[in-house]
C-alpha cells in the first residue's frame, strides 16, 4: 500500500500546485517576471527566474520539512496502513467541504500578497528568491485550495519522512515553474494575451482541485473498504460536489484582464 500512497501524494502536490497558479500571487508573477519587465529594469530575465525557481523550491522544502515530521510522527506511532488511510479520509473530507464551502465552512485562506515594492527597492536575487520562497512555501500567500492542506497530510501518511520531504519540495518547484508561461512575453500586447489565456482556464482549475481531493479518497477507501465500495464514494461525492457546486469559488478576487494593450499596467486586484 507504500507505493499508492506515495503515488497518491504526488498526484495530489501536482493537482495542488496547478490550481496555486490562479492565486493572486501566482498571477501577478506573471506580469512581474517577465522578460519585459526585467529588460525595463535592466535586468536579465533568466537570472531572475533562476532565484525564483530557486526561492521555490526553497519554500517546498520549508513546508516539506512539516510533512516530514509528521511523517516522523506517523512512523513512531507505527501507524498501519489501515490507520493512514483513515486519516487521509478524514483530512480529504475536511478539504473538500472546505473547497465547496458547506455549511460556510472554509480552512484558513492566508488573504495575503507578496509585497510589490521590493521590484524597485531590491536586486533581482532578492524579489526572486523571496518571492519564490512565499510562493513556494504554499501557505504564505493565498491558499487557493485545501488540496494544499490535504498534500501535506498525505505525504505524511506514507511514514517516510524523507519521501514525504521530496514530494513537498516538488510542489514548491511546481509553484516555480508556473512562471515560464511568461518567458516569451515581448510586448504588452502579449502579457495580455497571456493573463486572457489564464483567466479562461481558472474554472477549469477549480474543478481539478476538486477531482484531486475526490480522487485521494477514493484511494484511501480502497485501502479502506476496496475497490466497489470506492467507486460508489467516488460518484457519491462527485454528484455532491455538483450539487454544491455555488459554493465554489475563489478566496481571493478575480483579476480584471485590459481589454487593451493600452490599458494594461498590471492585473487589478481590488475586486
Amino acid at each position: 500500500m507504500m507505493e499508492l500512497m506515495t503515488a497518491t501524494a504526488l498526484g495530489i502536490a501536482v493537482v495542488a500546485a496547478f490550481r496555486s497558479t490562479w492565486s493572486p500571487c501566482g498571477v501577478s508573477m506573471l506580469s512581474s517576471i517577465t522578460p519585459l519587465s526585467e529588460v525595463g529594469r535592466g535586468h536579465r530575465y533568466w537570472a531572475t527566474v533562476s532565484w525564483f525557481l530557486f526561492g521555490s523550491i526553497l519554500g517546498g522544502l520549508t513546508l516539506g520539512a512539516v510533512a516530514a515530521l509528521g511523517a516522523i510522527a506517523v512512523a513512531g506511532l507505527g501507524l498501519s496502513s489501515f490507520a493512514a488511510a483513515a486519516l487521509v479520509l478524514v483530512a480529504g473530507m475536511i478539504t473538500l467541504a472546505s473547497d465547496l464551502g458547506v455549511g460556510g465552512f472554509r480552512l484558513p485562506a492566508n488573504p495575503r500578497q507578496v509585497e510589490r515594492t521590493w521590484l524597485d527597492r531590491y536586486r533581482p536575487w532578492v524579489y526572486g528568491l523571496g518571492f519564490g520562497w512565499q510562493l513556494g512555501v504554499g501557505v504564505a500567500t493565498y491558499v487557493m485550495s485545501a488540496s494544499v492542506y490535504l498534500m501535506v497530510v498525505v505525504a505524511a501518511a506514507t511514514g517516510e519522512p524523507w519521501l514525504a520531504l521530496t514530494i513537498v519540495t516538488l510542489f514548491g518547484l511546481l509553484r516555480g515553474v508556473a512562471v515560464l508561461p511568461a518567458s516569451r512575453v515581448r510586448t504588452p500586447a502579449d502579457l495580455g494575451r497571456l493573463h486572457r489565456r489564464i483567466e479562461r482556464l481558472r474554472p477549469a482549475s477549480r474543478v481539478v482541485a476538486l477531482a484531486g481531493q475526490i480522487g485521494v479518497l477514493m484511494v484511501a477507501a480502497v485501502i479502506l473498504v476496496g475497490v466497489p465500495a470506492a467507486l460508489v464514494l467516488g460518484a457519491a461525492l462527485s454528484v455532491g460536489a455538483w450539487l454544491l457546486r455555488s459554493g465554489l469559488s475563489d478566496p481571493a478576487p478575480r483579476v480584471r484582464v485590459p481589454d487593451t494593450p493600452a490599458e494594461l499596467t498590471q492585473p487589478d486586484y481590488s475586486g
